[in-house]
């Protein structure tokens, strides 16, 4: 990741333990991913998270992973990338007793869980990612969540190379379909593609502010 961010300007990298690899592999460590974080395109902690779905086994050293990515974020001042699955209930009683002894910034990646959890995160200021998901014609409730959110507190994203919106379903994601996702966003809130466009990229450059700043000063 780190050697294609230095490739290509636009491109920017972010690192850590994902849930279902916490048990197979050694933890990262807070001084490792701060070590990380001097890298000038490092501009996030994750993604980590909770995956109770396939790996709901390994819940104990997930959480403890976690923990320390949630570390990691406080202590480097980047936001923290959050993958959820199927554990709503520990994921927002985690984040909202980590935010109580340090703050932090964090994104719910790819949020595709429910009504609870996306009032916990956003209570804690944080931020909402629409995938391709729900752009999914079945997927009416998670974009009546997303709905019932703060514009300012959205983003969107692709989790290349899954979850393709239409028309593009059942073939590789890539970052060129986001507006296909941006276009249902934008019918979601209410408002025009370009409105939606601009709020969504102030949101990305305000919680990923490394990202913005190396792309102002380059």
């Amino acid at each position: 990741m780190q050697a294609i961010a230095d490739m290509h300007a636009p491109v920017f990298w972010a690192a850590g333990t994902h849930p279902m690899s916490a048990a197979q592999e050694p933890l990262a460590s807070v001084a490792e991913l701060e070590a990380l974080a001097a890298h000038p395109k490092f501009v996030g902690i994750g993604e980590t998270g909770l995956d109770y779905h396939y790996t709901a086994e390994s819940k104990d050293i997930q959480q403890e992973s976690l923990r320390i990515h949630i570390e990691a974020a406080r202590r480097t001042e980047l936001p923290l990338i959050i993958h959820a699955r199927d554990a709503d209930e520990d994921m927002a009683r985690i984040l909202t007793d980590e935010y109580k002894a340090g703050a932090y910034a964090c994104v719910m990646h790819c949020f595709s869980s429910g009504a609870g959890l996306a009032r916990a995160a956003l209570d804690l200021g944080f931020y909402l990612s629409m995938s391709g998901i729900a752009a999914f014609p079945r997927s009416t409730e998670l974009r009546e969540i997303f709905a019932s959110a703060p514009l300012d507190r959205i983003l969107v994203e692709t989790d290349s190379p899954y979850l393709a919106p239409p028309p593009h379903r059942g073939k590789r994601n890539e970052p060129a379909y986001t507006v296909h996702t941006a276009r249902v966003g934008a019918e979601t809130f209410g408002v025009t593609e370009a409105e939606f466009a601009a709020a969504t990229t102030a949101n990305f450059d305000r919680l990923f502010w490394k990202a913005a700043e190396w792309a102002k000063a380059a």
